[in-house]
């Protein structure tokens, strides 16, 4: 193999990285995060199984990434001048074809991880997962993308919040218990208005692309306050957790985030539709929102137990 090869191998290595959009996996490890540190106190906990559920949820999330980019570019959604996707298509970087072909490949192989899960636990864990395959194909799939009849935030929250972080609880514990089920939906909050804050940003090129997306029904003042429901229902539920005693008050640690999410907040209030690019990298900030707030929800619920 001489230099040229080489770099050509880097080069492909980096667009293939790029198409993935590896800087979003941490909406889906930080809900297997949560998901293991309310194993402890567990009786029998299979920690060793750990590596493999978060491998699992980050296959079918970059599958799901590549599935959909192919078809947003095939249905002309991403174009040049848009925000949306990771841009390899538009740049002409790969095909649409080996872009789907690519996420077939990643939900094949978090499948088959998945697979070993089941064989360690059981049947439980199968429909969990053929849930996340399923709605990982099928958010941006070629005949039907659920996404683009305005449902993208609703299988977002129940499939990115609720199904990780039960389905790492119980792979590890091999036990259904309401507390993993509550203690998911602040960070199903916030990992939604990721995407919600994407549509936000995007409605005038959605609309004109024939895309239906709840902030698009919603218009932008509807659609700035569901930003806001979203936020600020992830601090109200943790808060009400801790108050009723389903997580430990430990868990207020989440207040520290407070800071970048009013920043994202206002953001967002002075939003334009004619000049979307001043909210250009809102996904970006409230997924660093996101995984700030996940982190430290489950510090707090760690100094709990350990308390």
């Amino acid at each position: 193999m001489n230099a040229g090869d080489l770099v050509a191998g880097r080069t492909s290595l980096k667009v293939w990285f790029r198409a993935v959009r590896a800087f979003s996996f941490t909406a889906s490890l930080t809900p297997v995060l949560l998901g293991a540190v309310l194993a402890l106190g567990a009786h029998d906990v299979r920690w060793e199984l750990t590596p493999l559920v978060a491998m699992a949820s980050v296959l079918i999330h970059a599958g799901t990434n590549l599935v959909s980019d192919a078809a947003d570019y095939r249905r002309g959604v991403d174009r040049p001048g848009t925000h949306g996707g990771s841009g390899v298509l538009v740049a002409g970087l790969l095909t649409a074809g080996q872009v789907f072909f690519g996420g077939l490949v990643l939900l094949a192989a978090g499948s088959v991880v998945g697979l070993f899960l089941v064989w360690a636990r059981g049947l439980t864990v199968l429909w969990l997962g053929l849930a996340g395959v399923a709605g990982g194909f099928l958010y941006g799939g070629r005949s039907f993308g659920y996404k683009y009849i305005a449902l993208g935030d609703v299988m977002v929250f129940l499939l990115m919040g609720p199904l990780i972080v039960v389905g790492a609880h119980f792979t590890l514990t091999g036990e259904m218990s309401l507390r993993p089920l509550l203690a998911s939906l602040p960070v199903a909050c916030l990992v939604t208005a990721i995407l919600y804050s994407n549509n936000l940003r995007d409605i005038a090129h959605d609309c004109s692309s024939g895309v239906r997306t709840l902030a698009g029904m919603l218009g932008l003042r509807g659609a700035k306050i569901g930003y806001f429901i979203l936020v600020g229902g992830a601090y109200a539920l943790a808060a009400a957790w801790a108050a009723c005693g389903v997580l430990s008050p430990w868990t207020l640690l989440v207040l520290l985030t407070l800071p970048p999410a009013w920043k994202n907040l206002s953001l967002i209030r002075r939003a334009r539709m004619s000049n979307s690019s001043e909210i250009a990298a809102i996904d970006v900030l409230t997924a660093q929102l996101h995984l700030g707030f996940g982190l430290l929800l489950s510090a707090g619920i760690l100094l709990g137990a350990a308390a």
